[in-house]
């Protein structure tokens, strides 16, 4: 599961790899050198051989700078709207439409033995890599080592680790070729090692999975995640839709589903005019608020966030892929929204929202669970809760004191 933005193209846009405002509390024990021997010994025992520890040895070492970009992770503040303008530009749809042109006989086989629709991959693979013209800088191994060595996230890396290795072995990836992102994903659609021994297919036929230049391998891999993380066939997953000012907004939630007939009755209708599916569960998601874009989401969309659990990520690679499959641009909502929080005021409006059950951390990262506490601090303040964080509700939480 791809639980970060720092990925392939959009790690430019989304974080800032500076102050540690987010340092772990943690110190590694031991020399990295005893560390690596440790590892290298279990690697073989496991399998390894001692020729893919040769060909991995040189990039098997550490780098202090990529500890710093981990434990530094510091997310802009942009709202739905900047982000998804900045990564669905023009090119970018032109080049996803002519791509799905280019490979239309290998996409239809794709979603036979997948379901998974050729939109639905390319808009995942223009996002993470820009359809292969950004794939990171960093040496895999050396991202995976030191990573694994460090205190943070050890266990899960030194099993990445592992991984990468044993896609060297099987001859899939050179350990020289393997550049990606600072945290190991490789490919063009950044698959991390585990996933990519778990799900990477050999679609060309030349006995080796290749995502990092094998285009029909690639997309076939990304069909293969896809469904194995729950889509279902033949139905939607995303609509941009229009909201009247009687809707509940209570009701716009993720964990709160309705079908398309109830949403209708509220005054939810589709934003260019077609019928809503009836009887098909759908969530109501104001990503900016409830005078912002409007959505309804399905089933399918929790693929995009067991993909990436970032809800705004989530939402543009949805709606990337309704453009791709011949949706029009969004409407962006009925009025204007209140301007996002900055960075210090989205941790203070964090550290308020403790009494209203917000119990991660104090980060700035104002995802799914303190959009929870958001809603529920706008109910006891009888404020519209539609769940978006506004100056207006920080002060009167403020105000408290």
């Amino acid at each position: 599961m791809k639980n970060k933005i720092s990925i392939g193209f959009v790690a430019a846009f989304c974080l800032l790899a500076s102050t540690p405002a987010f340092a772990a509390s943690c110190r590694n024990s031991g020399s990295f050198e005893q560390w690596l021997s440790a590892f290298r010994q279990e690697a073989a025992a496991q399998g390894v051989s001692q020729r893919t520890l040769a060909d991995a040895a040189p990039y098997m070492v550490y780098d202090a700078r990529i500890v710093g970009i981990d434990r530094g992770q510091k997310v802009f503040n942009k709202t739905f709207i900047e982000f998804s303008n900045h990564l669905i530009p023009a090119y970018r749809l032109q080049k996803g439409l002519q791509l799905i042109k280019q490979y239309a006989a290998e996409f239809s086989r794709i979603e036979k033995q997948y379901g998974v629709p050729a939109p639905v991959i390319v808009a995942f693979w223009g996002l993470e890599s820009d359809f292969g013209g950004n794939m990171g800088k960093d040496p895999s191994l050396k991202a995976l080592t030191t990573l694994a060595y460090d205190c943070r996230r050890g266990d899960f890396f030194r099993g990445q680790l592992m991984d990468a290795l044993r896609l060297i072995q099987a001859g899939d990836l050179r350990a020289d070729e393997m550049i990606g992102s600072w945290a190991g994903e490789v490919g063009q659609i950044q698959m991390m090692p585990t996933e990519y021994n778990k799900y990477a297919v050999d679609f060309d036929g030349d006995g080796h999975r290749n995502l990092l230049k094998s285009v029909p391998d690639i997309i076939a891999s990304a069909g293969n995640y896809i469904q194995s993380l729950g889509w279902r066939p033949s139905e939607p997953w995303l609509v941009n839709v229009r909201v009247g000012a009687n809707v509940p907004w209570d009701q716009a939630d993720l964990s709160i589903q309705h079908p398309g007939s109830q949403w209708a009755k509220w005054g939810v209708a589709s934003a260019d005019g077609k019928p809503l599916p009836k009887d098909l569960p759908a969530s109501l998601v104001l990503p900016m608020g409830r005078f912002g874009p409007a959505f309804l989401v399905y089933p399918n969309f929790q693929v995009y966030l067991k993909w990436n659990q970032s809800l705004v990520y989530s939402l543009t690679a949805a709606y990337y892929a309704t453009r791709l499959a011949g949706e029009p641009a969004m409407n962006k909502g009925s009025g204007t929204p209140p301007p996002p929080l900055s960075f210090e005021q989205s941790k203070e409006l964090q550290q308020k929202l403790r009494a209203y059950g917000y119990k991660g951390e104090i980060d700035g990262k104002l995802g799914l669970e303190t959009r929870t506490a958001i809603k529920a601090a706008q109910i006891k303040q009888r404020l519209p809760a539609d769940s978006y964080p506004t100056v207006e509700l920080l002060q009167r939480l403020e105000a408290q004191k």
